[in-house]
Protein backbone atom coordinates (compact mmCIF):
# COMPACT_ATOMS: atom_id res chain seq x y z
CA UNK A 1 0.00 0.00 0.00
CA UNK A 2 1.34 3.85 -1.13
CA UNK A 3 0.14 6.42 0.54
CA UNK A 4 0.92 9.90 -0.39
CA UNK A 5 0.32 13.10 1.43
CA UNK A 6 0.29 16.63 -0.10
CA UNK A 7 0.92 19.22 2.45
CA UNK A 8 1.74 22.78 3.47
CA UNK A 9 3.27 21.36 6.45
CA UNK A 10 5.11 18.53 6.50
CA UNK A 11 6.80 18.36 9.43
CA UNK A 12 3.67 17.68 11.45
CA UNK A 13 3.89 14.46 10.06
CA UNK A 14 7.23 13.18 11.30
CA UNK A 15 5.74 12.25 14.77
CA UNK A 16 2.90 10.37 13.93
CA UNK A 17 4.46 8.29 11.32
CA UNK A 18 7.03 7.59 12.95
CA UNK A 19 5.59 5.82 16.24
CA UNK A 20 3.51 2.89 17.34
CA UNK A 21 1.37 0.96 15.00
CA UNK A 22 2.52 3.35 11.88
CA UNK A 23 6.07 3.13 12.44
CA UNK A 24 5.72 -0.87 12.64
CA UNK A 25 3.79 -1.10 9.47
CA UNK A 26 6.26 1.26 7.75
CA UNK A 27 9.47 -0.92 8.79
CA UNK A 28 7.81 -4.51 7.63
CA UNK A 29 7.75 -3.06 4.32
CA UNK A 30 3.52 -2.87 4.60
CA UNK A 31 2.91 0.75 3.65
CA UNK A 32 4.75 3.08 1.67
CA UNK A 33 3.87 6.89 3.12
CA UNK A 34 5.55 9.51 1.28
CA UNK A 35 4.88 13.75 2.39
CA UNK A 36 5.14 16.19 -0.50
CA UNK A 37 5.65 19.73 0.54
CA UNK A 38 3.43 21.82 -1.49
CA UNK A 39 5.39 24.73 -1.36
CA UNK A 40 8.41 22.75 -3.29
CA UNK A 41 6.58 23.07 -6.56
CA UNK A 42 5.92 26.91 -6.60
CA UNK A 43 8.33 29.10 -8.48
CA UNK A 44 8.72 32.55 -6.81
CA UNK A 45 11.23 33.36 -3.96
CA UNK A 46 8.69 33.47 -1.13
CA UNK A 47 7.33 30.45 -1.82
CA UNK A 48 3.76 31.32 -2.55
CA UNK A 49 1.55 29.34 -1.99
CA UNK A 50 -2.18 30.82 -1.54
CA UNK A 51 -3.85 34.00 -2.42
CA UNK A 52 -6.49 36.28 -1.71
CA UNK A 53 -9.95 35.08 -3.14
CA UNK A 54 -11.38 36.45 -6.38
CA UNK A 55 -14.26 38.06 -5.16
CA UNK A 56 -12.99 39.93 -1.85
CA UNK A 57 -14.21 38.37 1.62
CA UNK A 58 -11.54 37.54 4.46
CA UNK A 59 -8.51 34.55 4.63
CA UNK A 60 -6.46 33.09 1.83
CA UNK A 61 -7.30 30.04 -0.53
CA UNK A 62 -4.58 27.64 -1.91
CA UNK A 63 -3.15 28.15 -5.53
CA UNK A 64 -4.19 25.27 -8.23
CA UNK A 65 -0.86 25.79 -9.98
CA UNK A 66 1.59 23.66 -7.06
CA UNK A 67 -1.46 21.38 -6.11
CA UNK A 68 -1.67 20.24 -9.85
CA UNK A 69 2.21 20.52 -10.18
CA UNK A 70 3.03 18.75 -7.01
CA UNK A 71 0.36 15.65 -7.47
CA UNK A 72 1.11 15.25 -11.06
CA UNK A 73 4.83 15.56 -10.48
CA UNK A 74 5.08 13.49 -7.09
CA UNK A 75 2.29 11.04 -7.51
CA UNK A 76 1.90 7.97 -9.66
CA UNK A 77 -0.54 8.26 -12.44
CA UNK A 78 -3.84 7.20 -11.64
CA UNK A 79 -3.77 7.43 -8.59
CA UNK A 80 -7.12 8.69 -6.16
CA UNK A 81 -7.02 12.02 -4.34
CA UNK A 82 -9.13 12.32 -1.26
CA UNK A 83 -9.66 15.63 -0.26
CA UNK A 84 -10.09 16.41 3.91
CA UNK A 85 -12.44 19.05 4.12
CA UNK A 86 -15.49 19.88 6.44
CA UNK A 87 -17.59 20.08 3.55
CA UNK A 88 -16.33 16.10 2.69
CA UNK A 89 -18.94 12.81 3.58
CA UNK A 90 -18.11 12.11 6.93
CA UNK A 91 -15.48 8.99 7.59
CA UNK A 92 -16.68 5.90 8.58
CA UNK A 93 -15.51 2.51 9.22
CA UNK A 94 -17.06 1.11 6.10
CA UNK A 95 -15.35 3.51 3.87
CA UNK A 96 -11.74 2.83 5.85
CA UNK A 97 -12.61 -0.60 4.84
CA UNK A 98 -12.55 0.16 1.23
CA UNK A 99 -9.65 2.27 1.12
CA UNK A 100 -7.66 0.22 2.38
CA UNK A 101 -8.81 -2.85 -0.08
CA UNK A 102 -8.46 -0.13 -3.01
CA UNK A 103 -4.79 0.28 -3.04
CA UNK A 104 -2.74 3.18 -3.06
CA UNK A 105 -4.25 6.58 -2.77
CA UNK A 106 -3.39 10.14 -2.01
CA UNK A 107 -4.73 12.49 0.49
CA UNK A 108 -4.52 16.33 -0.32
CA UNK A 109 -4.59 18.53 3.40
CA UNK A 110 -6.75 21.58 2.78
CA UNK A 111 -5.77 25.08 4.51
CA UNK A 112 -6.75 28.28 4.97
CA UNK A 113 -10.08 28.76 3.52
CA UNK A 114 -9.82 25.40 1.47
CA UNK A 115 -8.64 25.29 -2.06
CA UNK A 116 -9.24 26.78 -5.58
CA UNK A 117 -12.00 25.51 -6.94
CA UNK A 118 -10.49 23.83 -9.69
CA UNK A 119 -8.23 21.56 -7.99
CA UNK A 120 -11.35 20.08 -6.72
CA UNK A 121 -13.22 20.00 -10.44
CA UNK A 122 -9.59 18.78 -12.01
CA UNK A 123 -8.02 16.07 -9.71
CA UNK A 124 -10.01 15.67 -6.19
CA UNK A 125 -11.92 12.31 -6.20
CA UNK A 126 -13.54 12.30 -3.36
CA UNK A 127 -13.86 14.56 0.00
CA UNK A 128 -13.69 13.60 3.57
CA UNK A 129 -14.71 15.06 6.86
CA UNK A 130 -14.12 13.92 10.32
CA UNK A 131 -17.15 15.34 11.55
CA UNK A 132 -18.90 18.70 11.49
CA UNK A 133 -16.28 20.57 12.76
CA UNK A 134 -13.34 23.01 11.73
CA UNK A 135 -10.05 22.56 12.00
CA UNK A 136 -6.85 24.22 11.26
CA UNK A 137 -5.77 22.44 8.45
CA UNK A 138 -6.28 19.22 6.98
CA UNK A 139 -3.15 17.34 8.36
CA UNK A 140 -4.57 15.87 11.68
CA UNK A 141 -7.78 14.75 9.28
CA UNK A 142 -5.03 13.30 6.84
CA UNK A 143 -3.31 11.63 9.79
CA UNK A 144 -6.46 10.32 11.10
CA UNK A 145 -7.24 8.37 7.98
CA UNK A 146 -3.80 7.29 7.44
CA UNK A 147 -4.11 5.38 10.57
CA UNK A 148 -7.44 3.49 10.73
CA UNK A 149 -6.16 2.27 7.19
CA UNK A 150 -2.91 0.95 7.55
CA UNK A 151 -4.21 -0.86 10.68
CA UNK A 152 -6.14 -3.16 8.46
CA UNK A 153 -3.74 -4.22 6.04
CA UNK A 154 -2.65 -7.74 7.18
CA UNK A 155 0.22 -8.00 9.38
CA UNK A 156 -0.57 -4.10 10.35
CA UNK A 157 -1.35 -5.49 14.11
CA UNK A 158 -0.26 -7.79 16.44
CA UNK A 159 -3.25 -9.89 16.61
CA UNK A 160 -5.59 -9.66 13.40
CA UNK A 161 -8.85 -10.97 15.41
CA UNK A 162 -8.82 -7.49 17.24
CA UNK A 163 -9.58 -5.31 14.27
CA UNK A 164 -12.55 -7.62 13.67
CA UNK A 165 -13.97 -6.98 17.29
CA UNK A 166 -13.49 -3.78 17.86
CA UNK A 167 -15.73 -0.75 17.73
CA UNK A 168 -18.15 -0.26 14.38
CA UNK A 169 -16.11 -3.52 12.75
CA UNK A 170 -19.57 -5.30 12.93
CA UNK A 171 -21.67 -1.98 12.76
CA UNK A 172 -22.04 -1.56 16.34
CA UNK A 173 -19.81 -0.70 19.23
CA UNK A 174 -17.56 -2.80 21.37
CA UNK A 175 -17.92 -4.62 24.24
CA UNK A 176 -16.47 -3.55 28.02
CA UNK A 177 -12.74 -4.97 28.05
CA UNK A 178 -11.22 -6.28 31.61
CA UNK A 179 -7.65 -7.28 32.65
CA UNK A 180 -5.68 -7.80 35.95
CA UNK A 181 -6.25 -7.48 38.80
CA UNK A 182 -9.67 -9.79 39.46
CA UNK A 183 -10.70 -6.29 42.17
CA UNK A 184 -9.80 -3.22 41.83
CA UNK A 185 -10.81 -0.88 44.61
CA UNK A 186 -13.73 -2.81 45.16
CA UNK A 187 -15.22 -2.92 41.57
CA UNK A 188 -14.68 -6.63 40.62
CA UNK A 189 -14.38 -8.52 36.93
CA UNK A 190 -17.57 -9.95 35.72
CA UNK A 191 -17.61 -13.67 36.76
CA UNK A 192 -18.33 -14.67 33.37
CA UNK A 193 -15.37 -13.62 32.09
CA UNK A 194 -13.92 -15.65 34.91
CA UNK A 195 -15.74 -18.94 33.88
CA UNK A 196 -13.58 -20.37 31.50
CA UNK A 197 -17.17 -20.71 29.36
CA UNK A 198 -16.23 -19.37 26.03
CA UNK A 199 -19.55 -19.71 24.81
CA UNK A 200 -21.06 -17.83 27.86
CA UNK A 201 -18.04 -15.68 27.36
CA UNK A 202 -18.85 -14.46 23.37
CA UNK A 203 -22.53 -14.36 24.08
CA UNK A 204 -22.29 -12.24 27.46
CA UNK A 205 -19.55 -9.94 24.78
CA UNK A 206 -22.64 -9.70 22.40
CA UNK A 207 -24.66 -8.66 24.54
CA UNK A 208 -23.09 -5.97 26.37
CA UNK A 209 -21.78 -4.48 23.03
CA UNK A 210 -25.26 -4.69 21.34
CA UNK A 211 -26.93 -2.52 24.94
CA UNK A 212 -23.49 -0.47 24.59
CA UNK A 213 -24.74 0.59 21.17
CA UNK A 214 -28.41 0.72 21.76
CA UNK A 215 -27.50 3.26 24.89
CA UNK A 216 -24.62 5.24 23.58
CA UNK A 217 -25.65 5.45 19.42
CA UNK A 218 -29.05 4.75 18.53
CA UNK A 219 -27.70 5.58 15.26
CA UNK A 220 -26.31 2.90 14.32
CA UNK A 221 -29.43 0.16 15.41
CA UNK A 222 -31.56 2.63 13.45
CA UNK A 223 -28.98 1.95 10.76
CA UNK A 224 -29.01 -1.44 10.73
CA UNK A 225 -32.82 -1.55 10.75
Amino acid sequence: MRIDILTLFPEMFAGPLSESMIKRARERGLVDVRVHDIRDYTHDKHRTADDRPFGGGPGMVLKPEPIFECFESAVPQGTPLVYMTPQGRPLTQSKVEALAAGGPFAVLCGHYEGVDERVREGLVTEELSLGDYVLTGGELPAMVVVDAVVRLLPGALGDEESARQESFAAGRLDCPHYTRPEVFRGMRVPDVLLSGHHGEIARWRREQAEARTRARRPDLTRREE
